[in-house]
């Protein structure tokens, strides 16, 4: 990663640990975990757990930390296919479920879809991709993962980060975990570009739901054809995606800054 390349050893690992710990946090607490980065970082590096959290809590920060160091291993993978998107849904999908309609590392079986609110303060259902469809569009959002050079530029980037984001989560193409998913694979191109990863702050949660229910609304239900709609709401949400990308340079800037000092 060409982030670290300038760093010694013992301070690429550091950076690498310390992203682990924000992403991993910062992901799971999006959707509900109640382990602090503190007790995250804890869980982590030390392999112990934290009284009176809850045995899920431990068990999704030890998950998504697996599934990063997936994704850390696609980097250099030609061609990113479904088996590797199973592959990371089982990581970050740690319950043991016997439902069939509920399959970790495959599609969704059944309809899903999310209450967004209007401008004029209604309440509206907004439906995501058919489970027929799934495959077919999943297929296409692959072709354009697949699709983005390793030479993109920072705001590039970015740019491919918030496409690939809200075209996943929009598709939904899991029972569960689809916004971790999400969070993990768009930065893809990210890595491959020799970025930092983009780190949503889920001190912002509400605002990061607003803006993803604000562009499902205005999309509506993905068809077939075309995977994202680059309407104000998309715009929007690349906007915030760009703010969010201090959690991860803070990281970065202060091992430079002990570099320096050495």
């Amino acid at each position: 990663m060409r982030f670290l390349e300038n760093l010694d050893k013992d301070l690429r690992q550091s950076v690498l640990c310390a992203l682990r710990d924000l992403w991993t946090h910062t992901s799971t607490a999006l959707e509900g975990n109640t382990l602090s980065l503190g007790d995250t970082a804890f869980v982590l590096n030390e392999g112990l757990t934290i009284g009176g959290k809850p045995l899920k809590d431990h068990q999704e920060v030890l998950g998504h930390a697996k599934a990063i160091e997936l994704v850390y291993g696609l980097m250099d993978k030609p061609v990113i296919d479904e088996a590797d998107l199973f592959l990371i849904h089982r990581a970050v999908q740690i319950e043991a479920i016997s439902d069939i309609l509920k399959p970790v590392g495959d599609w969704k079986k059944e309809p899903n879809g999310t209450y967004a609110r209007s401008p004029e303060g209604k309440t509206v259902y907004v439906e995501y991709a058919a489970p027929q469809h799934v495959q077919a569009l999943m297929q296409k959002w692959l072709t354009l993962l697949n699709g983005f050079s390793r030479d993109l530029t920072e705001a590039q980037a970015l740019k491919a980060y918030a496409m690939l984001h809200l075209s996943f989560v929009t598709i939904h193409p899991f029972f569960d975990g689809n916004g971790r998913m999400a969070r993990l694979l768009a930065n893809l191109p990210v890595l491959r570009a020799g970025q930092v990863p983009v780190v949503i702050d889920c001190a912002r949660r509400q605002e990061y739901i607003e803006l993803l229910s604000a562009y499902q609304r205005v999309a509506g239900q993905i068809g077939q054809t075309e995977l994202i709609v680059e309407n104000d709401e998309y715009q929007r949400f690349e906007v915030f995606c760009e703010s969010c990308r201090g959690l991860s340079l803070e990281i970065v800037h202060a091992a430079y800054e002990t570099q320096r000092r050495r």
